[in-house]
């Protein structure tokens, strides 16, 4: 099968190379141009050019595929198929018309639930107890095409995005390299109920509200691990929290009411959170035990809240 692969991040690379183990003919990798990242904020490839790079892929990086230029240059492969995978451009209907086979997308949730740019992260903040991967032949609106294969995937009680993405991204890639190996295959219609919309994260959503219960708060946690990471402010400064857990308690909202060694127990709108690791602003992400060797607090001391 000669496929065309468009995908950015890791969760992308991942299926990327399932494809090419899988014995395909990868013609050509299309991936966002190189972006300023680290301390020097030099110019970095993404995990998709990385891996094409290794591999001896052809990678190509246009800002957009509305001019006829790039068409062009994915219509000279003569692709089969394209897999679309996290790509974060829009593929216009004559892109999507070029591939004898269309195009298909790998899907992190189990659609029309999640639609959109941030499904793994929406649905834990949702306190969903399932999600998975949808394999999905691509059309002009936003994830709405029929899907080809599904699978679900339990979200266990302590998932991060971290686990659940590596996990997803792990059945992606198997899903489509089944479905690669059965084209043409039958699609269905998504459901027209029950369609939800992963918007992509805002930076505004990660700062805690202790007014909210320690449940949710648990869930806004576990969704922003590892990134942007869920923020709160201590002292004038801002703390970023990376492990907590609900339990028992109650106490003015954002209050401390109790210290060990292990954990920090701040008061919620609904019971507390037990805190166990946590990071100051241009430190490390440490442990109770190291963050108080270097930052006293006591039971009593409160993080701020929102007037």
């Amino acid at each position: 099968m000669r496929v065309a692969f468009a995908g950015t991040p890791d969760f992308a690379a991942v299926a990327l190379q399932a494809i090419v183990l899988a014995g395909h003919e990868v013609r050509l990798v299309l991936t966002q141009p190189d972006r300023p990242a680290g301390r020097g904020m030099s110019l970095q490839p993404s995990a998709v050019k990385r891996l094409a790079v290794e591999r001896g892929i052809e990678v190509f990086q246009p800002l957009t595929l509305k001019d006829a230029v790039a068409r062009a240059r994915i219509a000279a492969e003569l692709p089969d198929v394209m897999v679309v995978a996290a790509y974060g451009l829009i593929l216009p209907q004559a892109v999507l018309d070029i591939p004898r086979f269309g195009c298909i997308n790998i899907h992190a949730s189990l659609l029309p639930r999640w639609r959109g740019a941030a499904p793994i992260q929406r649905a834990l903040l949702a306190g969903d107890r399932e999600t998975g991967v949808c394999i999905m032949r691509m059309e002009s609106g936003l994830d709405t095409g029929p899907v080809l294969l599904r699978r679900a995937c339990a979200i266990e009680p302590g998932d991060t995005s971290a686990a659940l993405h590596d996990r997803l991204a792990s059945l992606g890639a198997r899903l489509v390299v089944e479905a690669l190996a059965e084209l043409p295959m039958p699609a269905s219609a998504q459901a027209t109920e029950g369609v939800t919309y992963a918007a992509k994260l805002g930076k505004a959503e990660a700062l805690i509200d202790w007014s909210k219960s320690a449940q949710d708060l648990d869930r806004q946690i576990r969704a922003f691990n590892p990134f942007p990471g869920a923020q709160a402010r201590l002292g004038g400064q801002t703390v970023k929290l990376w492990h907590a857990v609900p339990v028992g308690g109650s106490g003015e909202n954002g209050r401390i009411l109790s210290v060990d060694r292990n954990i920090i127990v701040v008061a919620c709108g609904e019971g507390a959170l037990a805190v166990s690791e946590l990071q100051r602003a241009g430190g490390k992400r440490l442990a109770v035990r190291e963050f108080l060797a270097g930052h006293a607090l006591k039971a009593g001391d409160r993080f701020e809240v929102a007037a």
